[in-house]
């Protein structure tokens, strides 16, 4: 099995590397995972670009309150979110849905401006960096940030028109197979609705 470095060698050299740089896995890794969830995503196609199979545990955020808050998941991440990526009994997290219910019946319009103010400033940037992606010609850590981004402009009914450089990068990423395996209308928790 890969190690847990070639997991994060996609130009990141974020927190969870520096914890498991020189770790190898025993065991087929574990992702608790929700189908919408944009940082779930990330962690999926990462997963995928690098060629690690995993077991994947759909966690509803929905579904009876909340499935994150149950006392089983709250014993494999004490933070109740998704993702939560088991290896070897590390368990790795993030998440940013909290924030949304915190905004309550504004989140819609929140979620437009973040998003959109977020957007400007990397049309911007990416006038600099584009290539075929992101940065240049490869796949790195800004392309796995942008899919599940620009799914959630979508989602949250975001224009967007002004953005033809993140739209042409997005599009150009969904032709890849990772990021085709990892859609959140490709997994087993997806609601039959809203399959692919």
């Amino acid at each position: 099995m890969p190690s847990v470095h070639a997991l994060f060698s996609l130009k990141y050299s974020g927190v969870p590397a520096t914890y498991l740089l020189y770790l190898s896995f025993s065991s087929q890794p574990i992702l608790y995972s929700y189908f919408r969830s944009s940082c779930s995503w990330r962690v999926r196609i990462a997963l995928a670009l690098k060629g690690i199979s995993y077991d994947l545990v759909p966690v509803n955020l929905l579904k009876d309150g909340g499935q994150q808050f149950s006392a089983e998941f709250k014993a494999v991440n004490p933070m109740q979110q998704v993702p939560a990526l088991k290896i070897d009994g590390i368990t790795l997290s993030q998440s940013n849905l909290s924030i949304l219910k915190q905004m309550g019946e504004k989140k819609m319009e929140w979620a437009q401006n973040c998003i959109a103010s977020g957007f400007q400033a990397l049309e911007q940037l990416l006038q600099h960096t584009a290539g075929h992606y992101c940065v240049g010609d490869e796949v790195s850590m800004a392309d796995l940030c942008l899919v599940p981004q620009v799914f959630n402009a979508e989602r949250f009914k975001v224009d967007m028109g002004p953005y033809p450089t993140i739209t042409r990068i997005n599009k150009a990423l969904l032709e890849l197979e990772a990021f085709k395996v990892s859609h959140p209308s490709r997994q087993p928790d997806t609601p039959a609705e809203l399959r692919a």
